[in-house]
């Protein structure tokens, strides 16, 4: 029996846009003698739909867009679809309205319902809010091999594998007890670094563990801040890895169940990527490209200051949507020094994108003079350093106003984390590109970006850190390096430690506590940033959920 894996990049609420997806992949596969097709977790109205699943209108166009889709399948494929389903007995259980459901369709019709059965709400999952858990297993039969269904999060429960359960029920024990052939699993997973590993090894276990070979396709692309990787894979019934899919792209794999083995032949098994630089680069640029097409823009704008950051925010978006749809902004105050011009331009030239250059000095100029009463007898400080910055930040959003752009910002995750970042200044945009790429990660794509030829310019990475917003500024004037910097962030933010943990591993006290107060006092700004990709398993995303008020 010949099995497809859709690989499919779902835009979200886009129902017909989704179903025409479907039905072509299904007309491809159906002439190629496949038998039985799957597509990734809520397929059809995309993953995560979040608030839209509250609009019972969305839901009743979901399951008309799902009989269509029926009828318009070639006859004699089994199509698996994800949806969103009606929980008809919620007003007797008090239980939620919806399910997050799986349709087996085969000759113009809806066979079966299977609903999953684990919901995730940790970090930026938030499931129980929307669905009731299914409670059954959830298997059929096609041409007398019995498959097992799981959806995403049911296969993440195995005592054996992470050393405890977070659910009392373990699906792919249950299946392996109603004697399954092969254990298939729909899924949404949002990408972060290294996780494909993680879901190779799980799978892998298992395959092993219960002695079936077992099918996982992955939703691909981007929705707002999360962004799926793909990778669908198969392992055997001893664990070898007999198919792996395109990673930041869409993809179809066509495998062989071999009904007399009980197992899968060998497909083919796409190379993971090449290093963690190279995987966080592919998953910027597929969420760049997905966010801008996704929200109807076709060309973008950022300000260009000669810095890593925004140099790297340019060169995603080249990659992203091409260097003709690109325009950076120099916006040089009377304090930038004349490298950071000259390496923008060069920069620039590297990339193939435009640039347009708008001197501050007369503005800020203006301001001085407005503010002069009210501000003398007092010290120049941050509220002046910071109007350099909110000049450049309404210059941007004037022009993308003006010409339909999306502005992208262009902070780090180490500057968002301790609020060395201006809000309704550089921190105007529409997407945050980098917000969860640490400094010292940005440093390291960018000299993997050169491994061939120079793109990033080499002064730009060779050069301090620095705001340039007074003489001499450089970062590390008031913060300590980033390497240690990001050590202590990645312990706080990501591992949750605390003060006298960190001190233990040997950090200076007064610095743990400097920074530790710095990333509370941020929380503000934070809460009012423009969404940012995730690429890590802590961003400050939709699984931040910190106070503001606090003590």
């Amino acid at each position: 029996m010949k099995v497809a894996l859709a690989q499919l990049n779902p835009t979200i609420g886009d129902l017909q846009k989704n179903a025409q997806n479907i039905l072509e992949v299904a007309r491809q596969v159906s002439s190629q003698g496949v038998k039985l097709m799957l597509t990734p977790e809520l397929s059809l109205c995309g993953y995560p739909p979040r608030d839209l699943l509250l609009n019972a209108h969305f839901i009743a166009e979901m399951e008309q867009t799902l009989q269509q889709l029926a009828i318009d399948l070639p006859p004699g494929l089994m199509v698996l679809i994800g949806l969103a389903t009606p929980n008809l007995s919620h007003t007797i259980t008090g239980s939620k309205p919806l399910f997050n459901s799986i349709a087996l369709v085969m000759a113009g019709a809806v066979q079966n319902i299977f609903h999953k059965r684990l919901l995730p709400t940790y970090d930026v999952f938030d499931e129980n809010r929307y669905f009731a858990a299914g409670s059954e297993p959830n298997h059929f039969t096609v041409d007398g091999i019995k498959i097992g269904l799981t959806v995403c999060e049911d296969l993440w429960n195995d005592e054996d594998f992470w050393g405890k359960r977070s659910y009392i029920v373990n699906p792919i024990a249950e299946l392996a007890d109603h004697n399954i052939d092969l254990s298939i699993n729909l899924s949404a997973s949002p990408f972060s670094v290294g996780k494909q590993r993680v879901r190779e090894a799980m799978l892998k276990h298992a395959a092993i563990k219960y002695d079936r070979p077992v099918l996982y396709v992955n939703q691909v692309g981007a929705n707002d801040d999360l962004i799926f990787d793909g990778c669908s894979l198969g392992f055997d019934r001893s664990g070898e890895l007999v198919c792996r899919g395109n990673s930041f792209d869409r993809d179809l794999i066509i495998i062989e169940f071999d009904q007399i083995k009980q197992d899968l032949n060998l497909a083919k098994v796409q190379p993971l990527t090449e290093s963690t630089d190279a995987e966080v680069w592919q998953a910027l640029v597929l969420g760049v490209r997905d966010y801008i097409q996704k929200c109807g823009f076709q060309k973008v704008i950022l300000g260009l200051s000669g810095g890593i950051d925004s140099a790297l925010v340019a060169a995603i978006a080249a990659e992203a949507i091409g260097a003709e749809n690109v325009l950076g902004v120099l916006m040089p105050s009377p304090y930038s020094s004349e490298h950071s011009v000259t390496d923008a331009i060069d920069l620039a030239a590297n990339l193939g994108i435009k640039t347009e250059t708008i001197p501050i000095g007369n503005l800020m100029q203006g301001f001085d003079l407005s503010l002069e009463l009210l501000f003398t007898g007092t010290e120049f400080g941050l509220a002046e350093e910071n109007i350099q910055s909110r000049i450049r930040g309404t210059l941007l959003m004037s022009m993308s106003n003006k010409f339909g752009y999306l502005l992208l910002s262009t902070g780090n995750k180490s500057e968002m984390a301790v609020g060395y970042c201006t809000l309704y200044g550089d921190m105007n945009g529409g997407l945050a590109v980098i917000a969860d790429v640490p400094k010292m990660r940005v440093f390291s794509i960018c000299n993997w970006l050169n491994r061939e030829r120079e793109i990033i310019p080499t002064n730009i990475i060779t050069k301090p850190p620095s705001a340039e917003l007074k003489p001499g500024q450089v970062d590390e004037d008031s913060l300590p390096p980033y390497e240690v910097l990001d050590a202590i962030l990645e312990a706080i933010v990501c591992d949750r430690q605390s003060i006298e943990q960190l001190i233990d591993r040997g950090y200076d006290p007064q610095v743990i506590e400097k920074i530790t107060k710095l990333v509370k006092r941020a929380e503000f700004k934070r809460r009012q940033a423009p969404p940012g990709l995730k690429i890590t398993d802590r961003a400050f995303g939709t699984g931040w959920r910190m106070p503001i008020a606090s003590k």
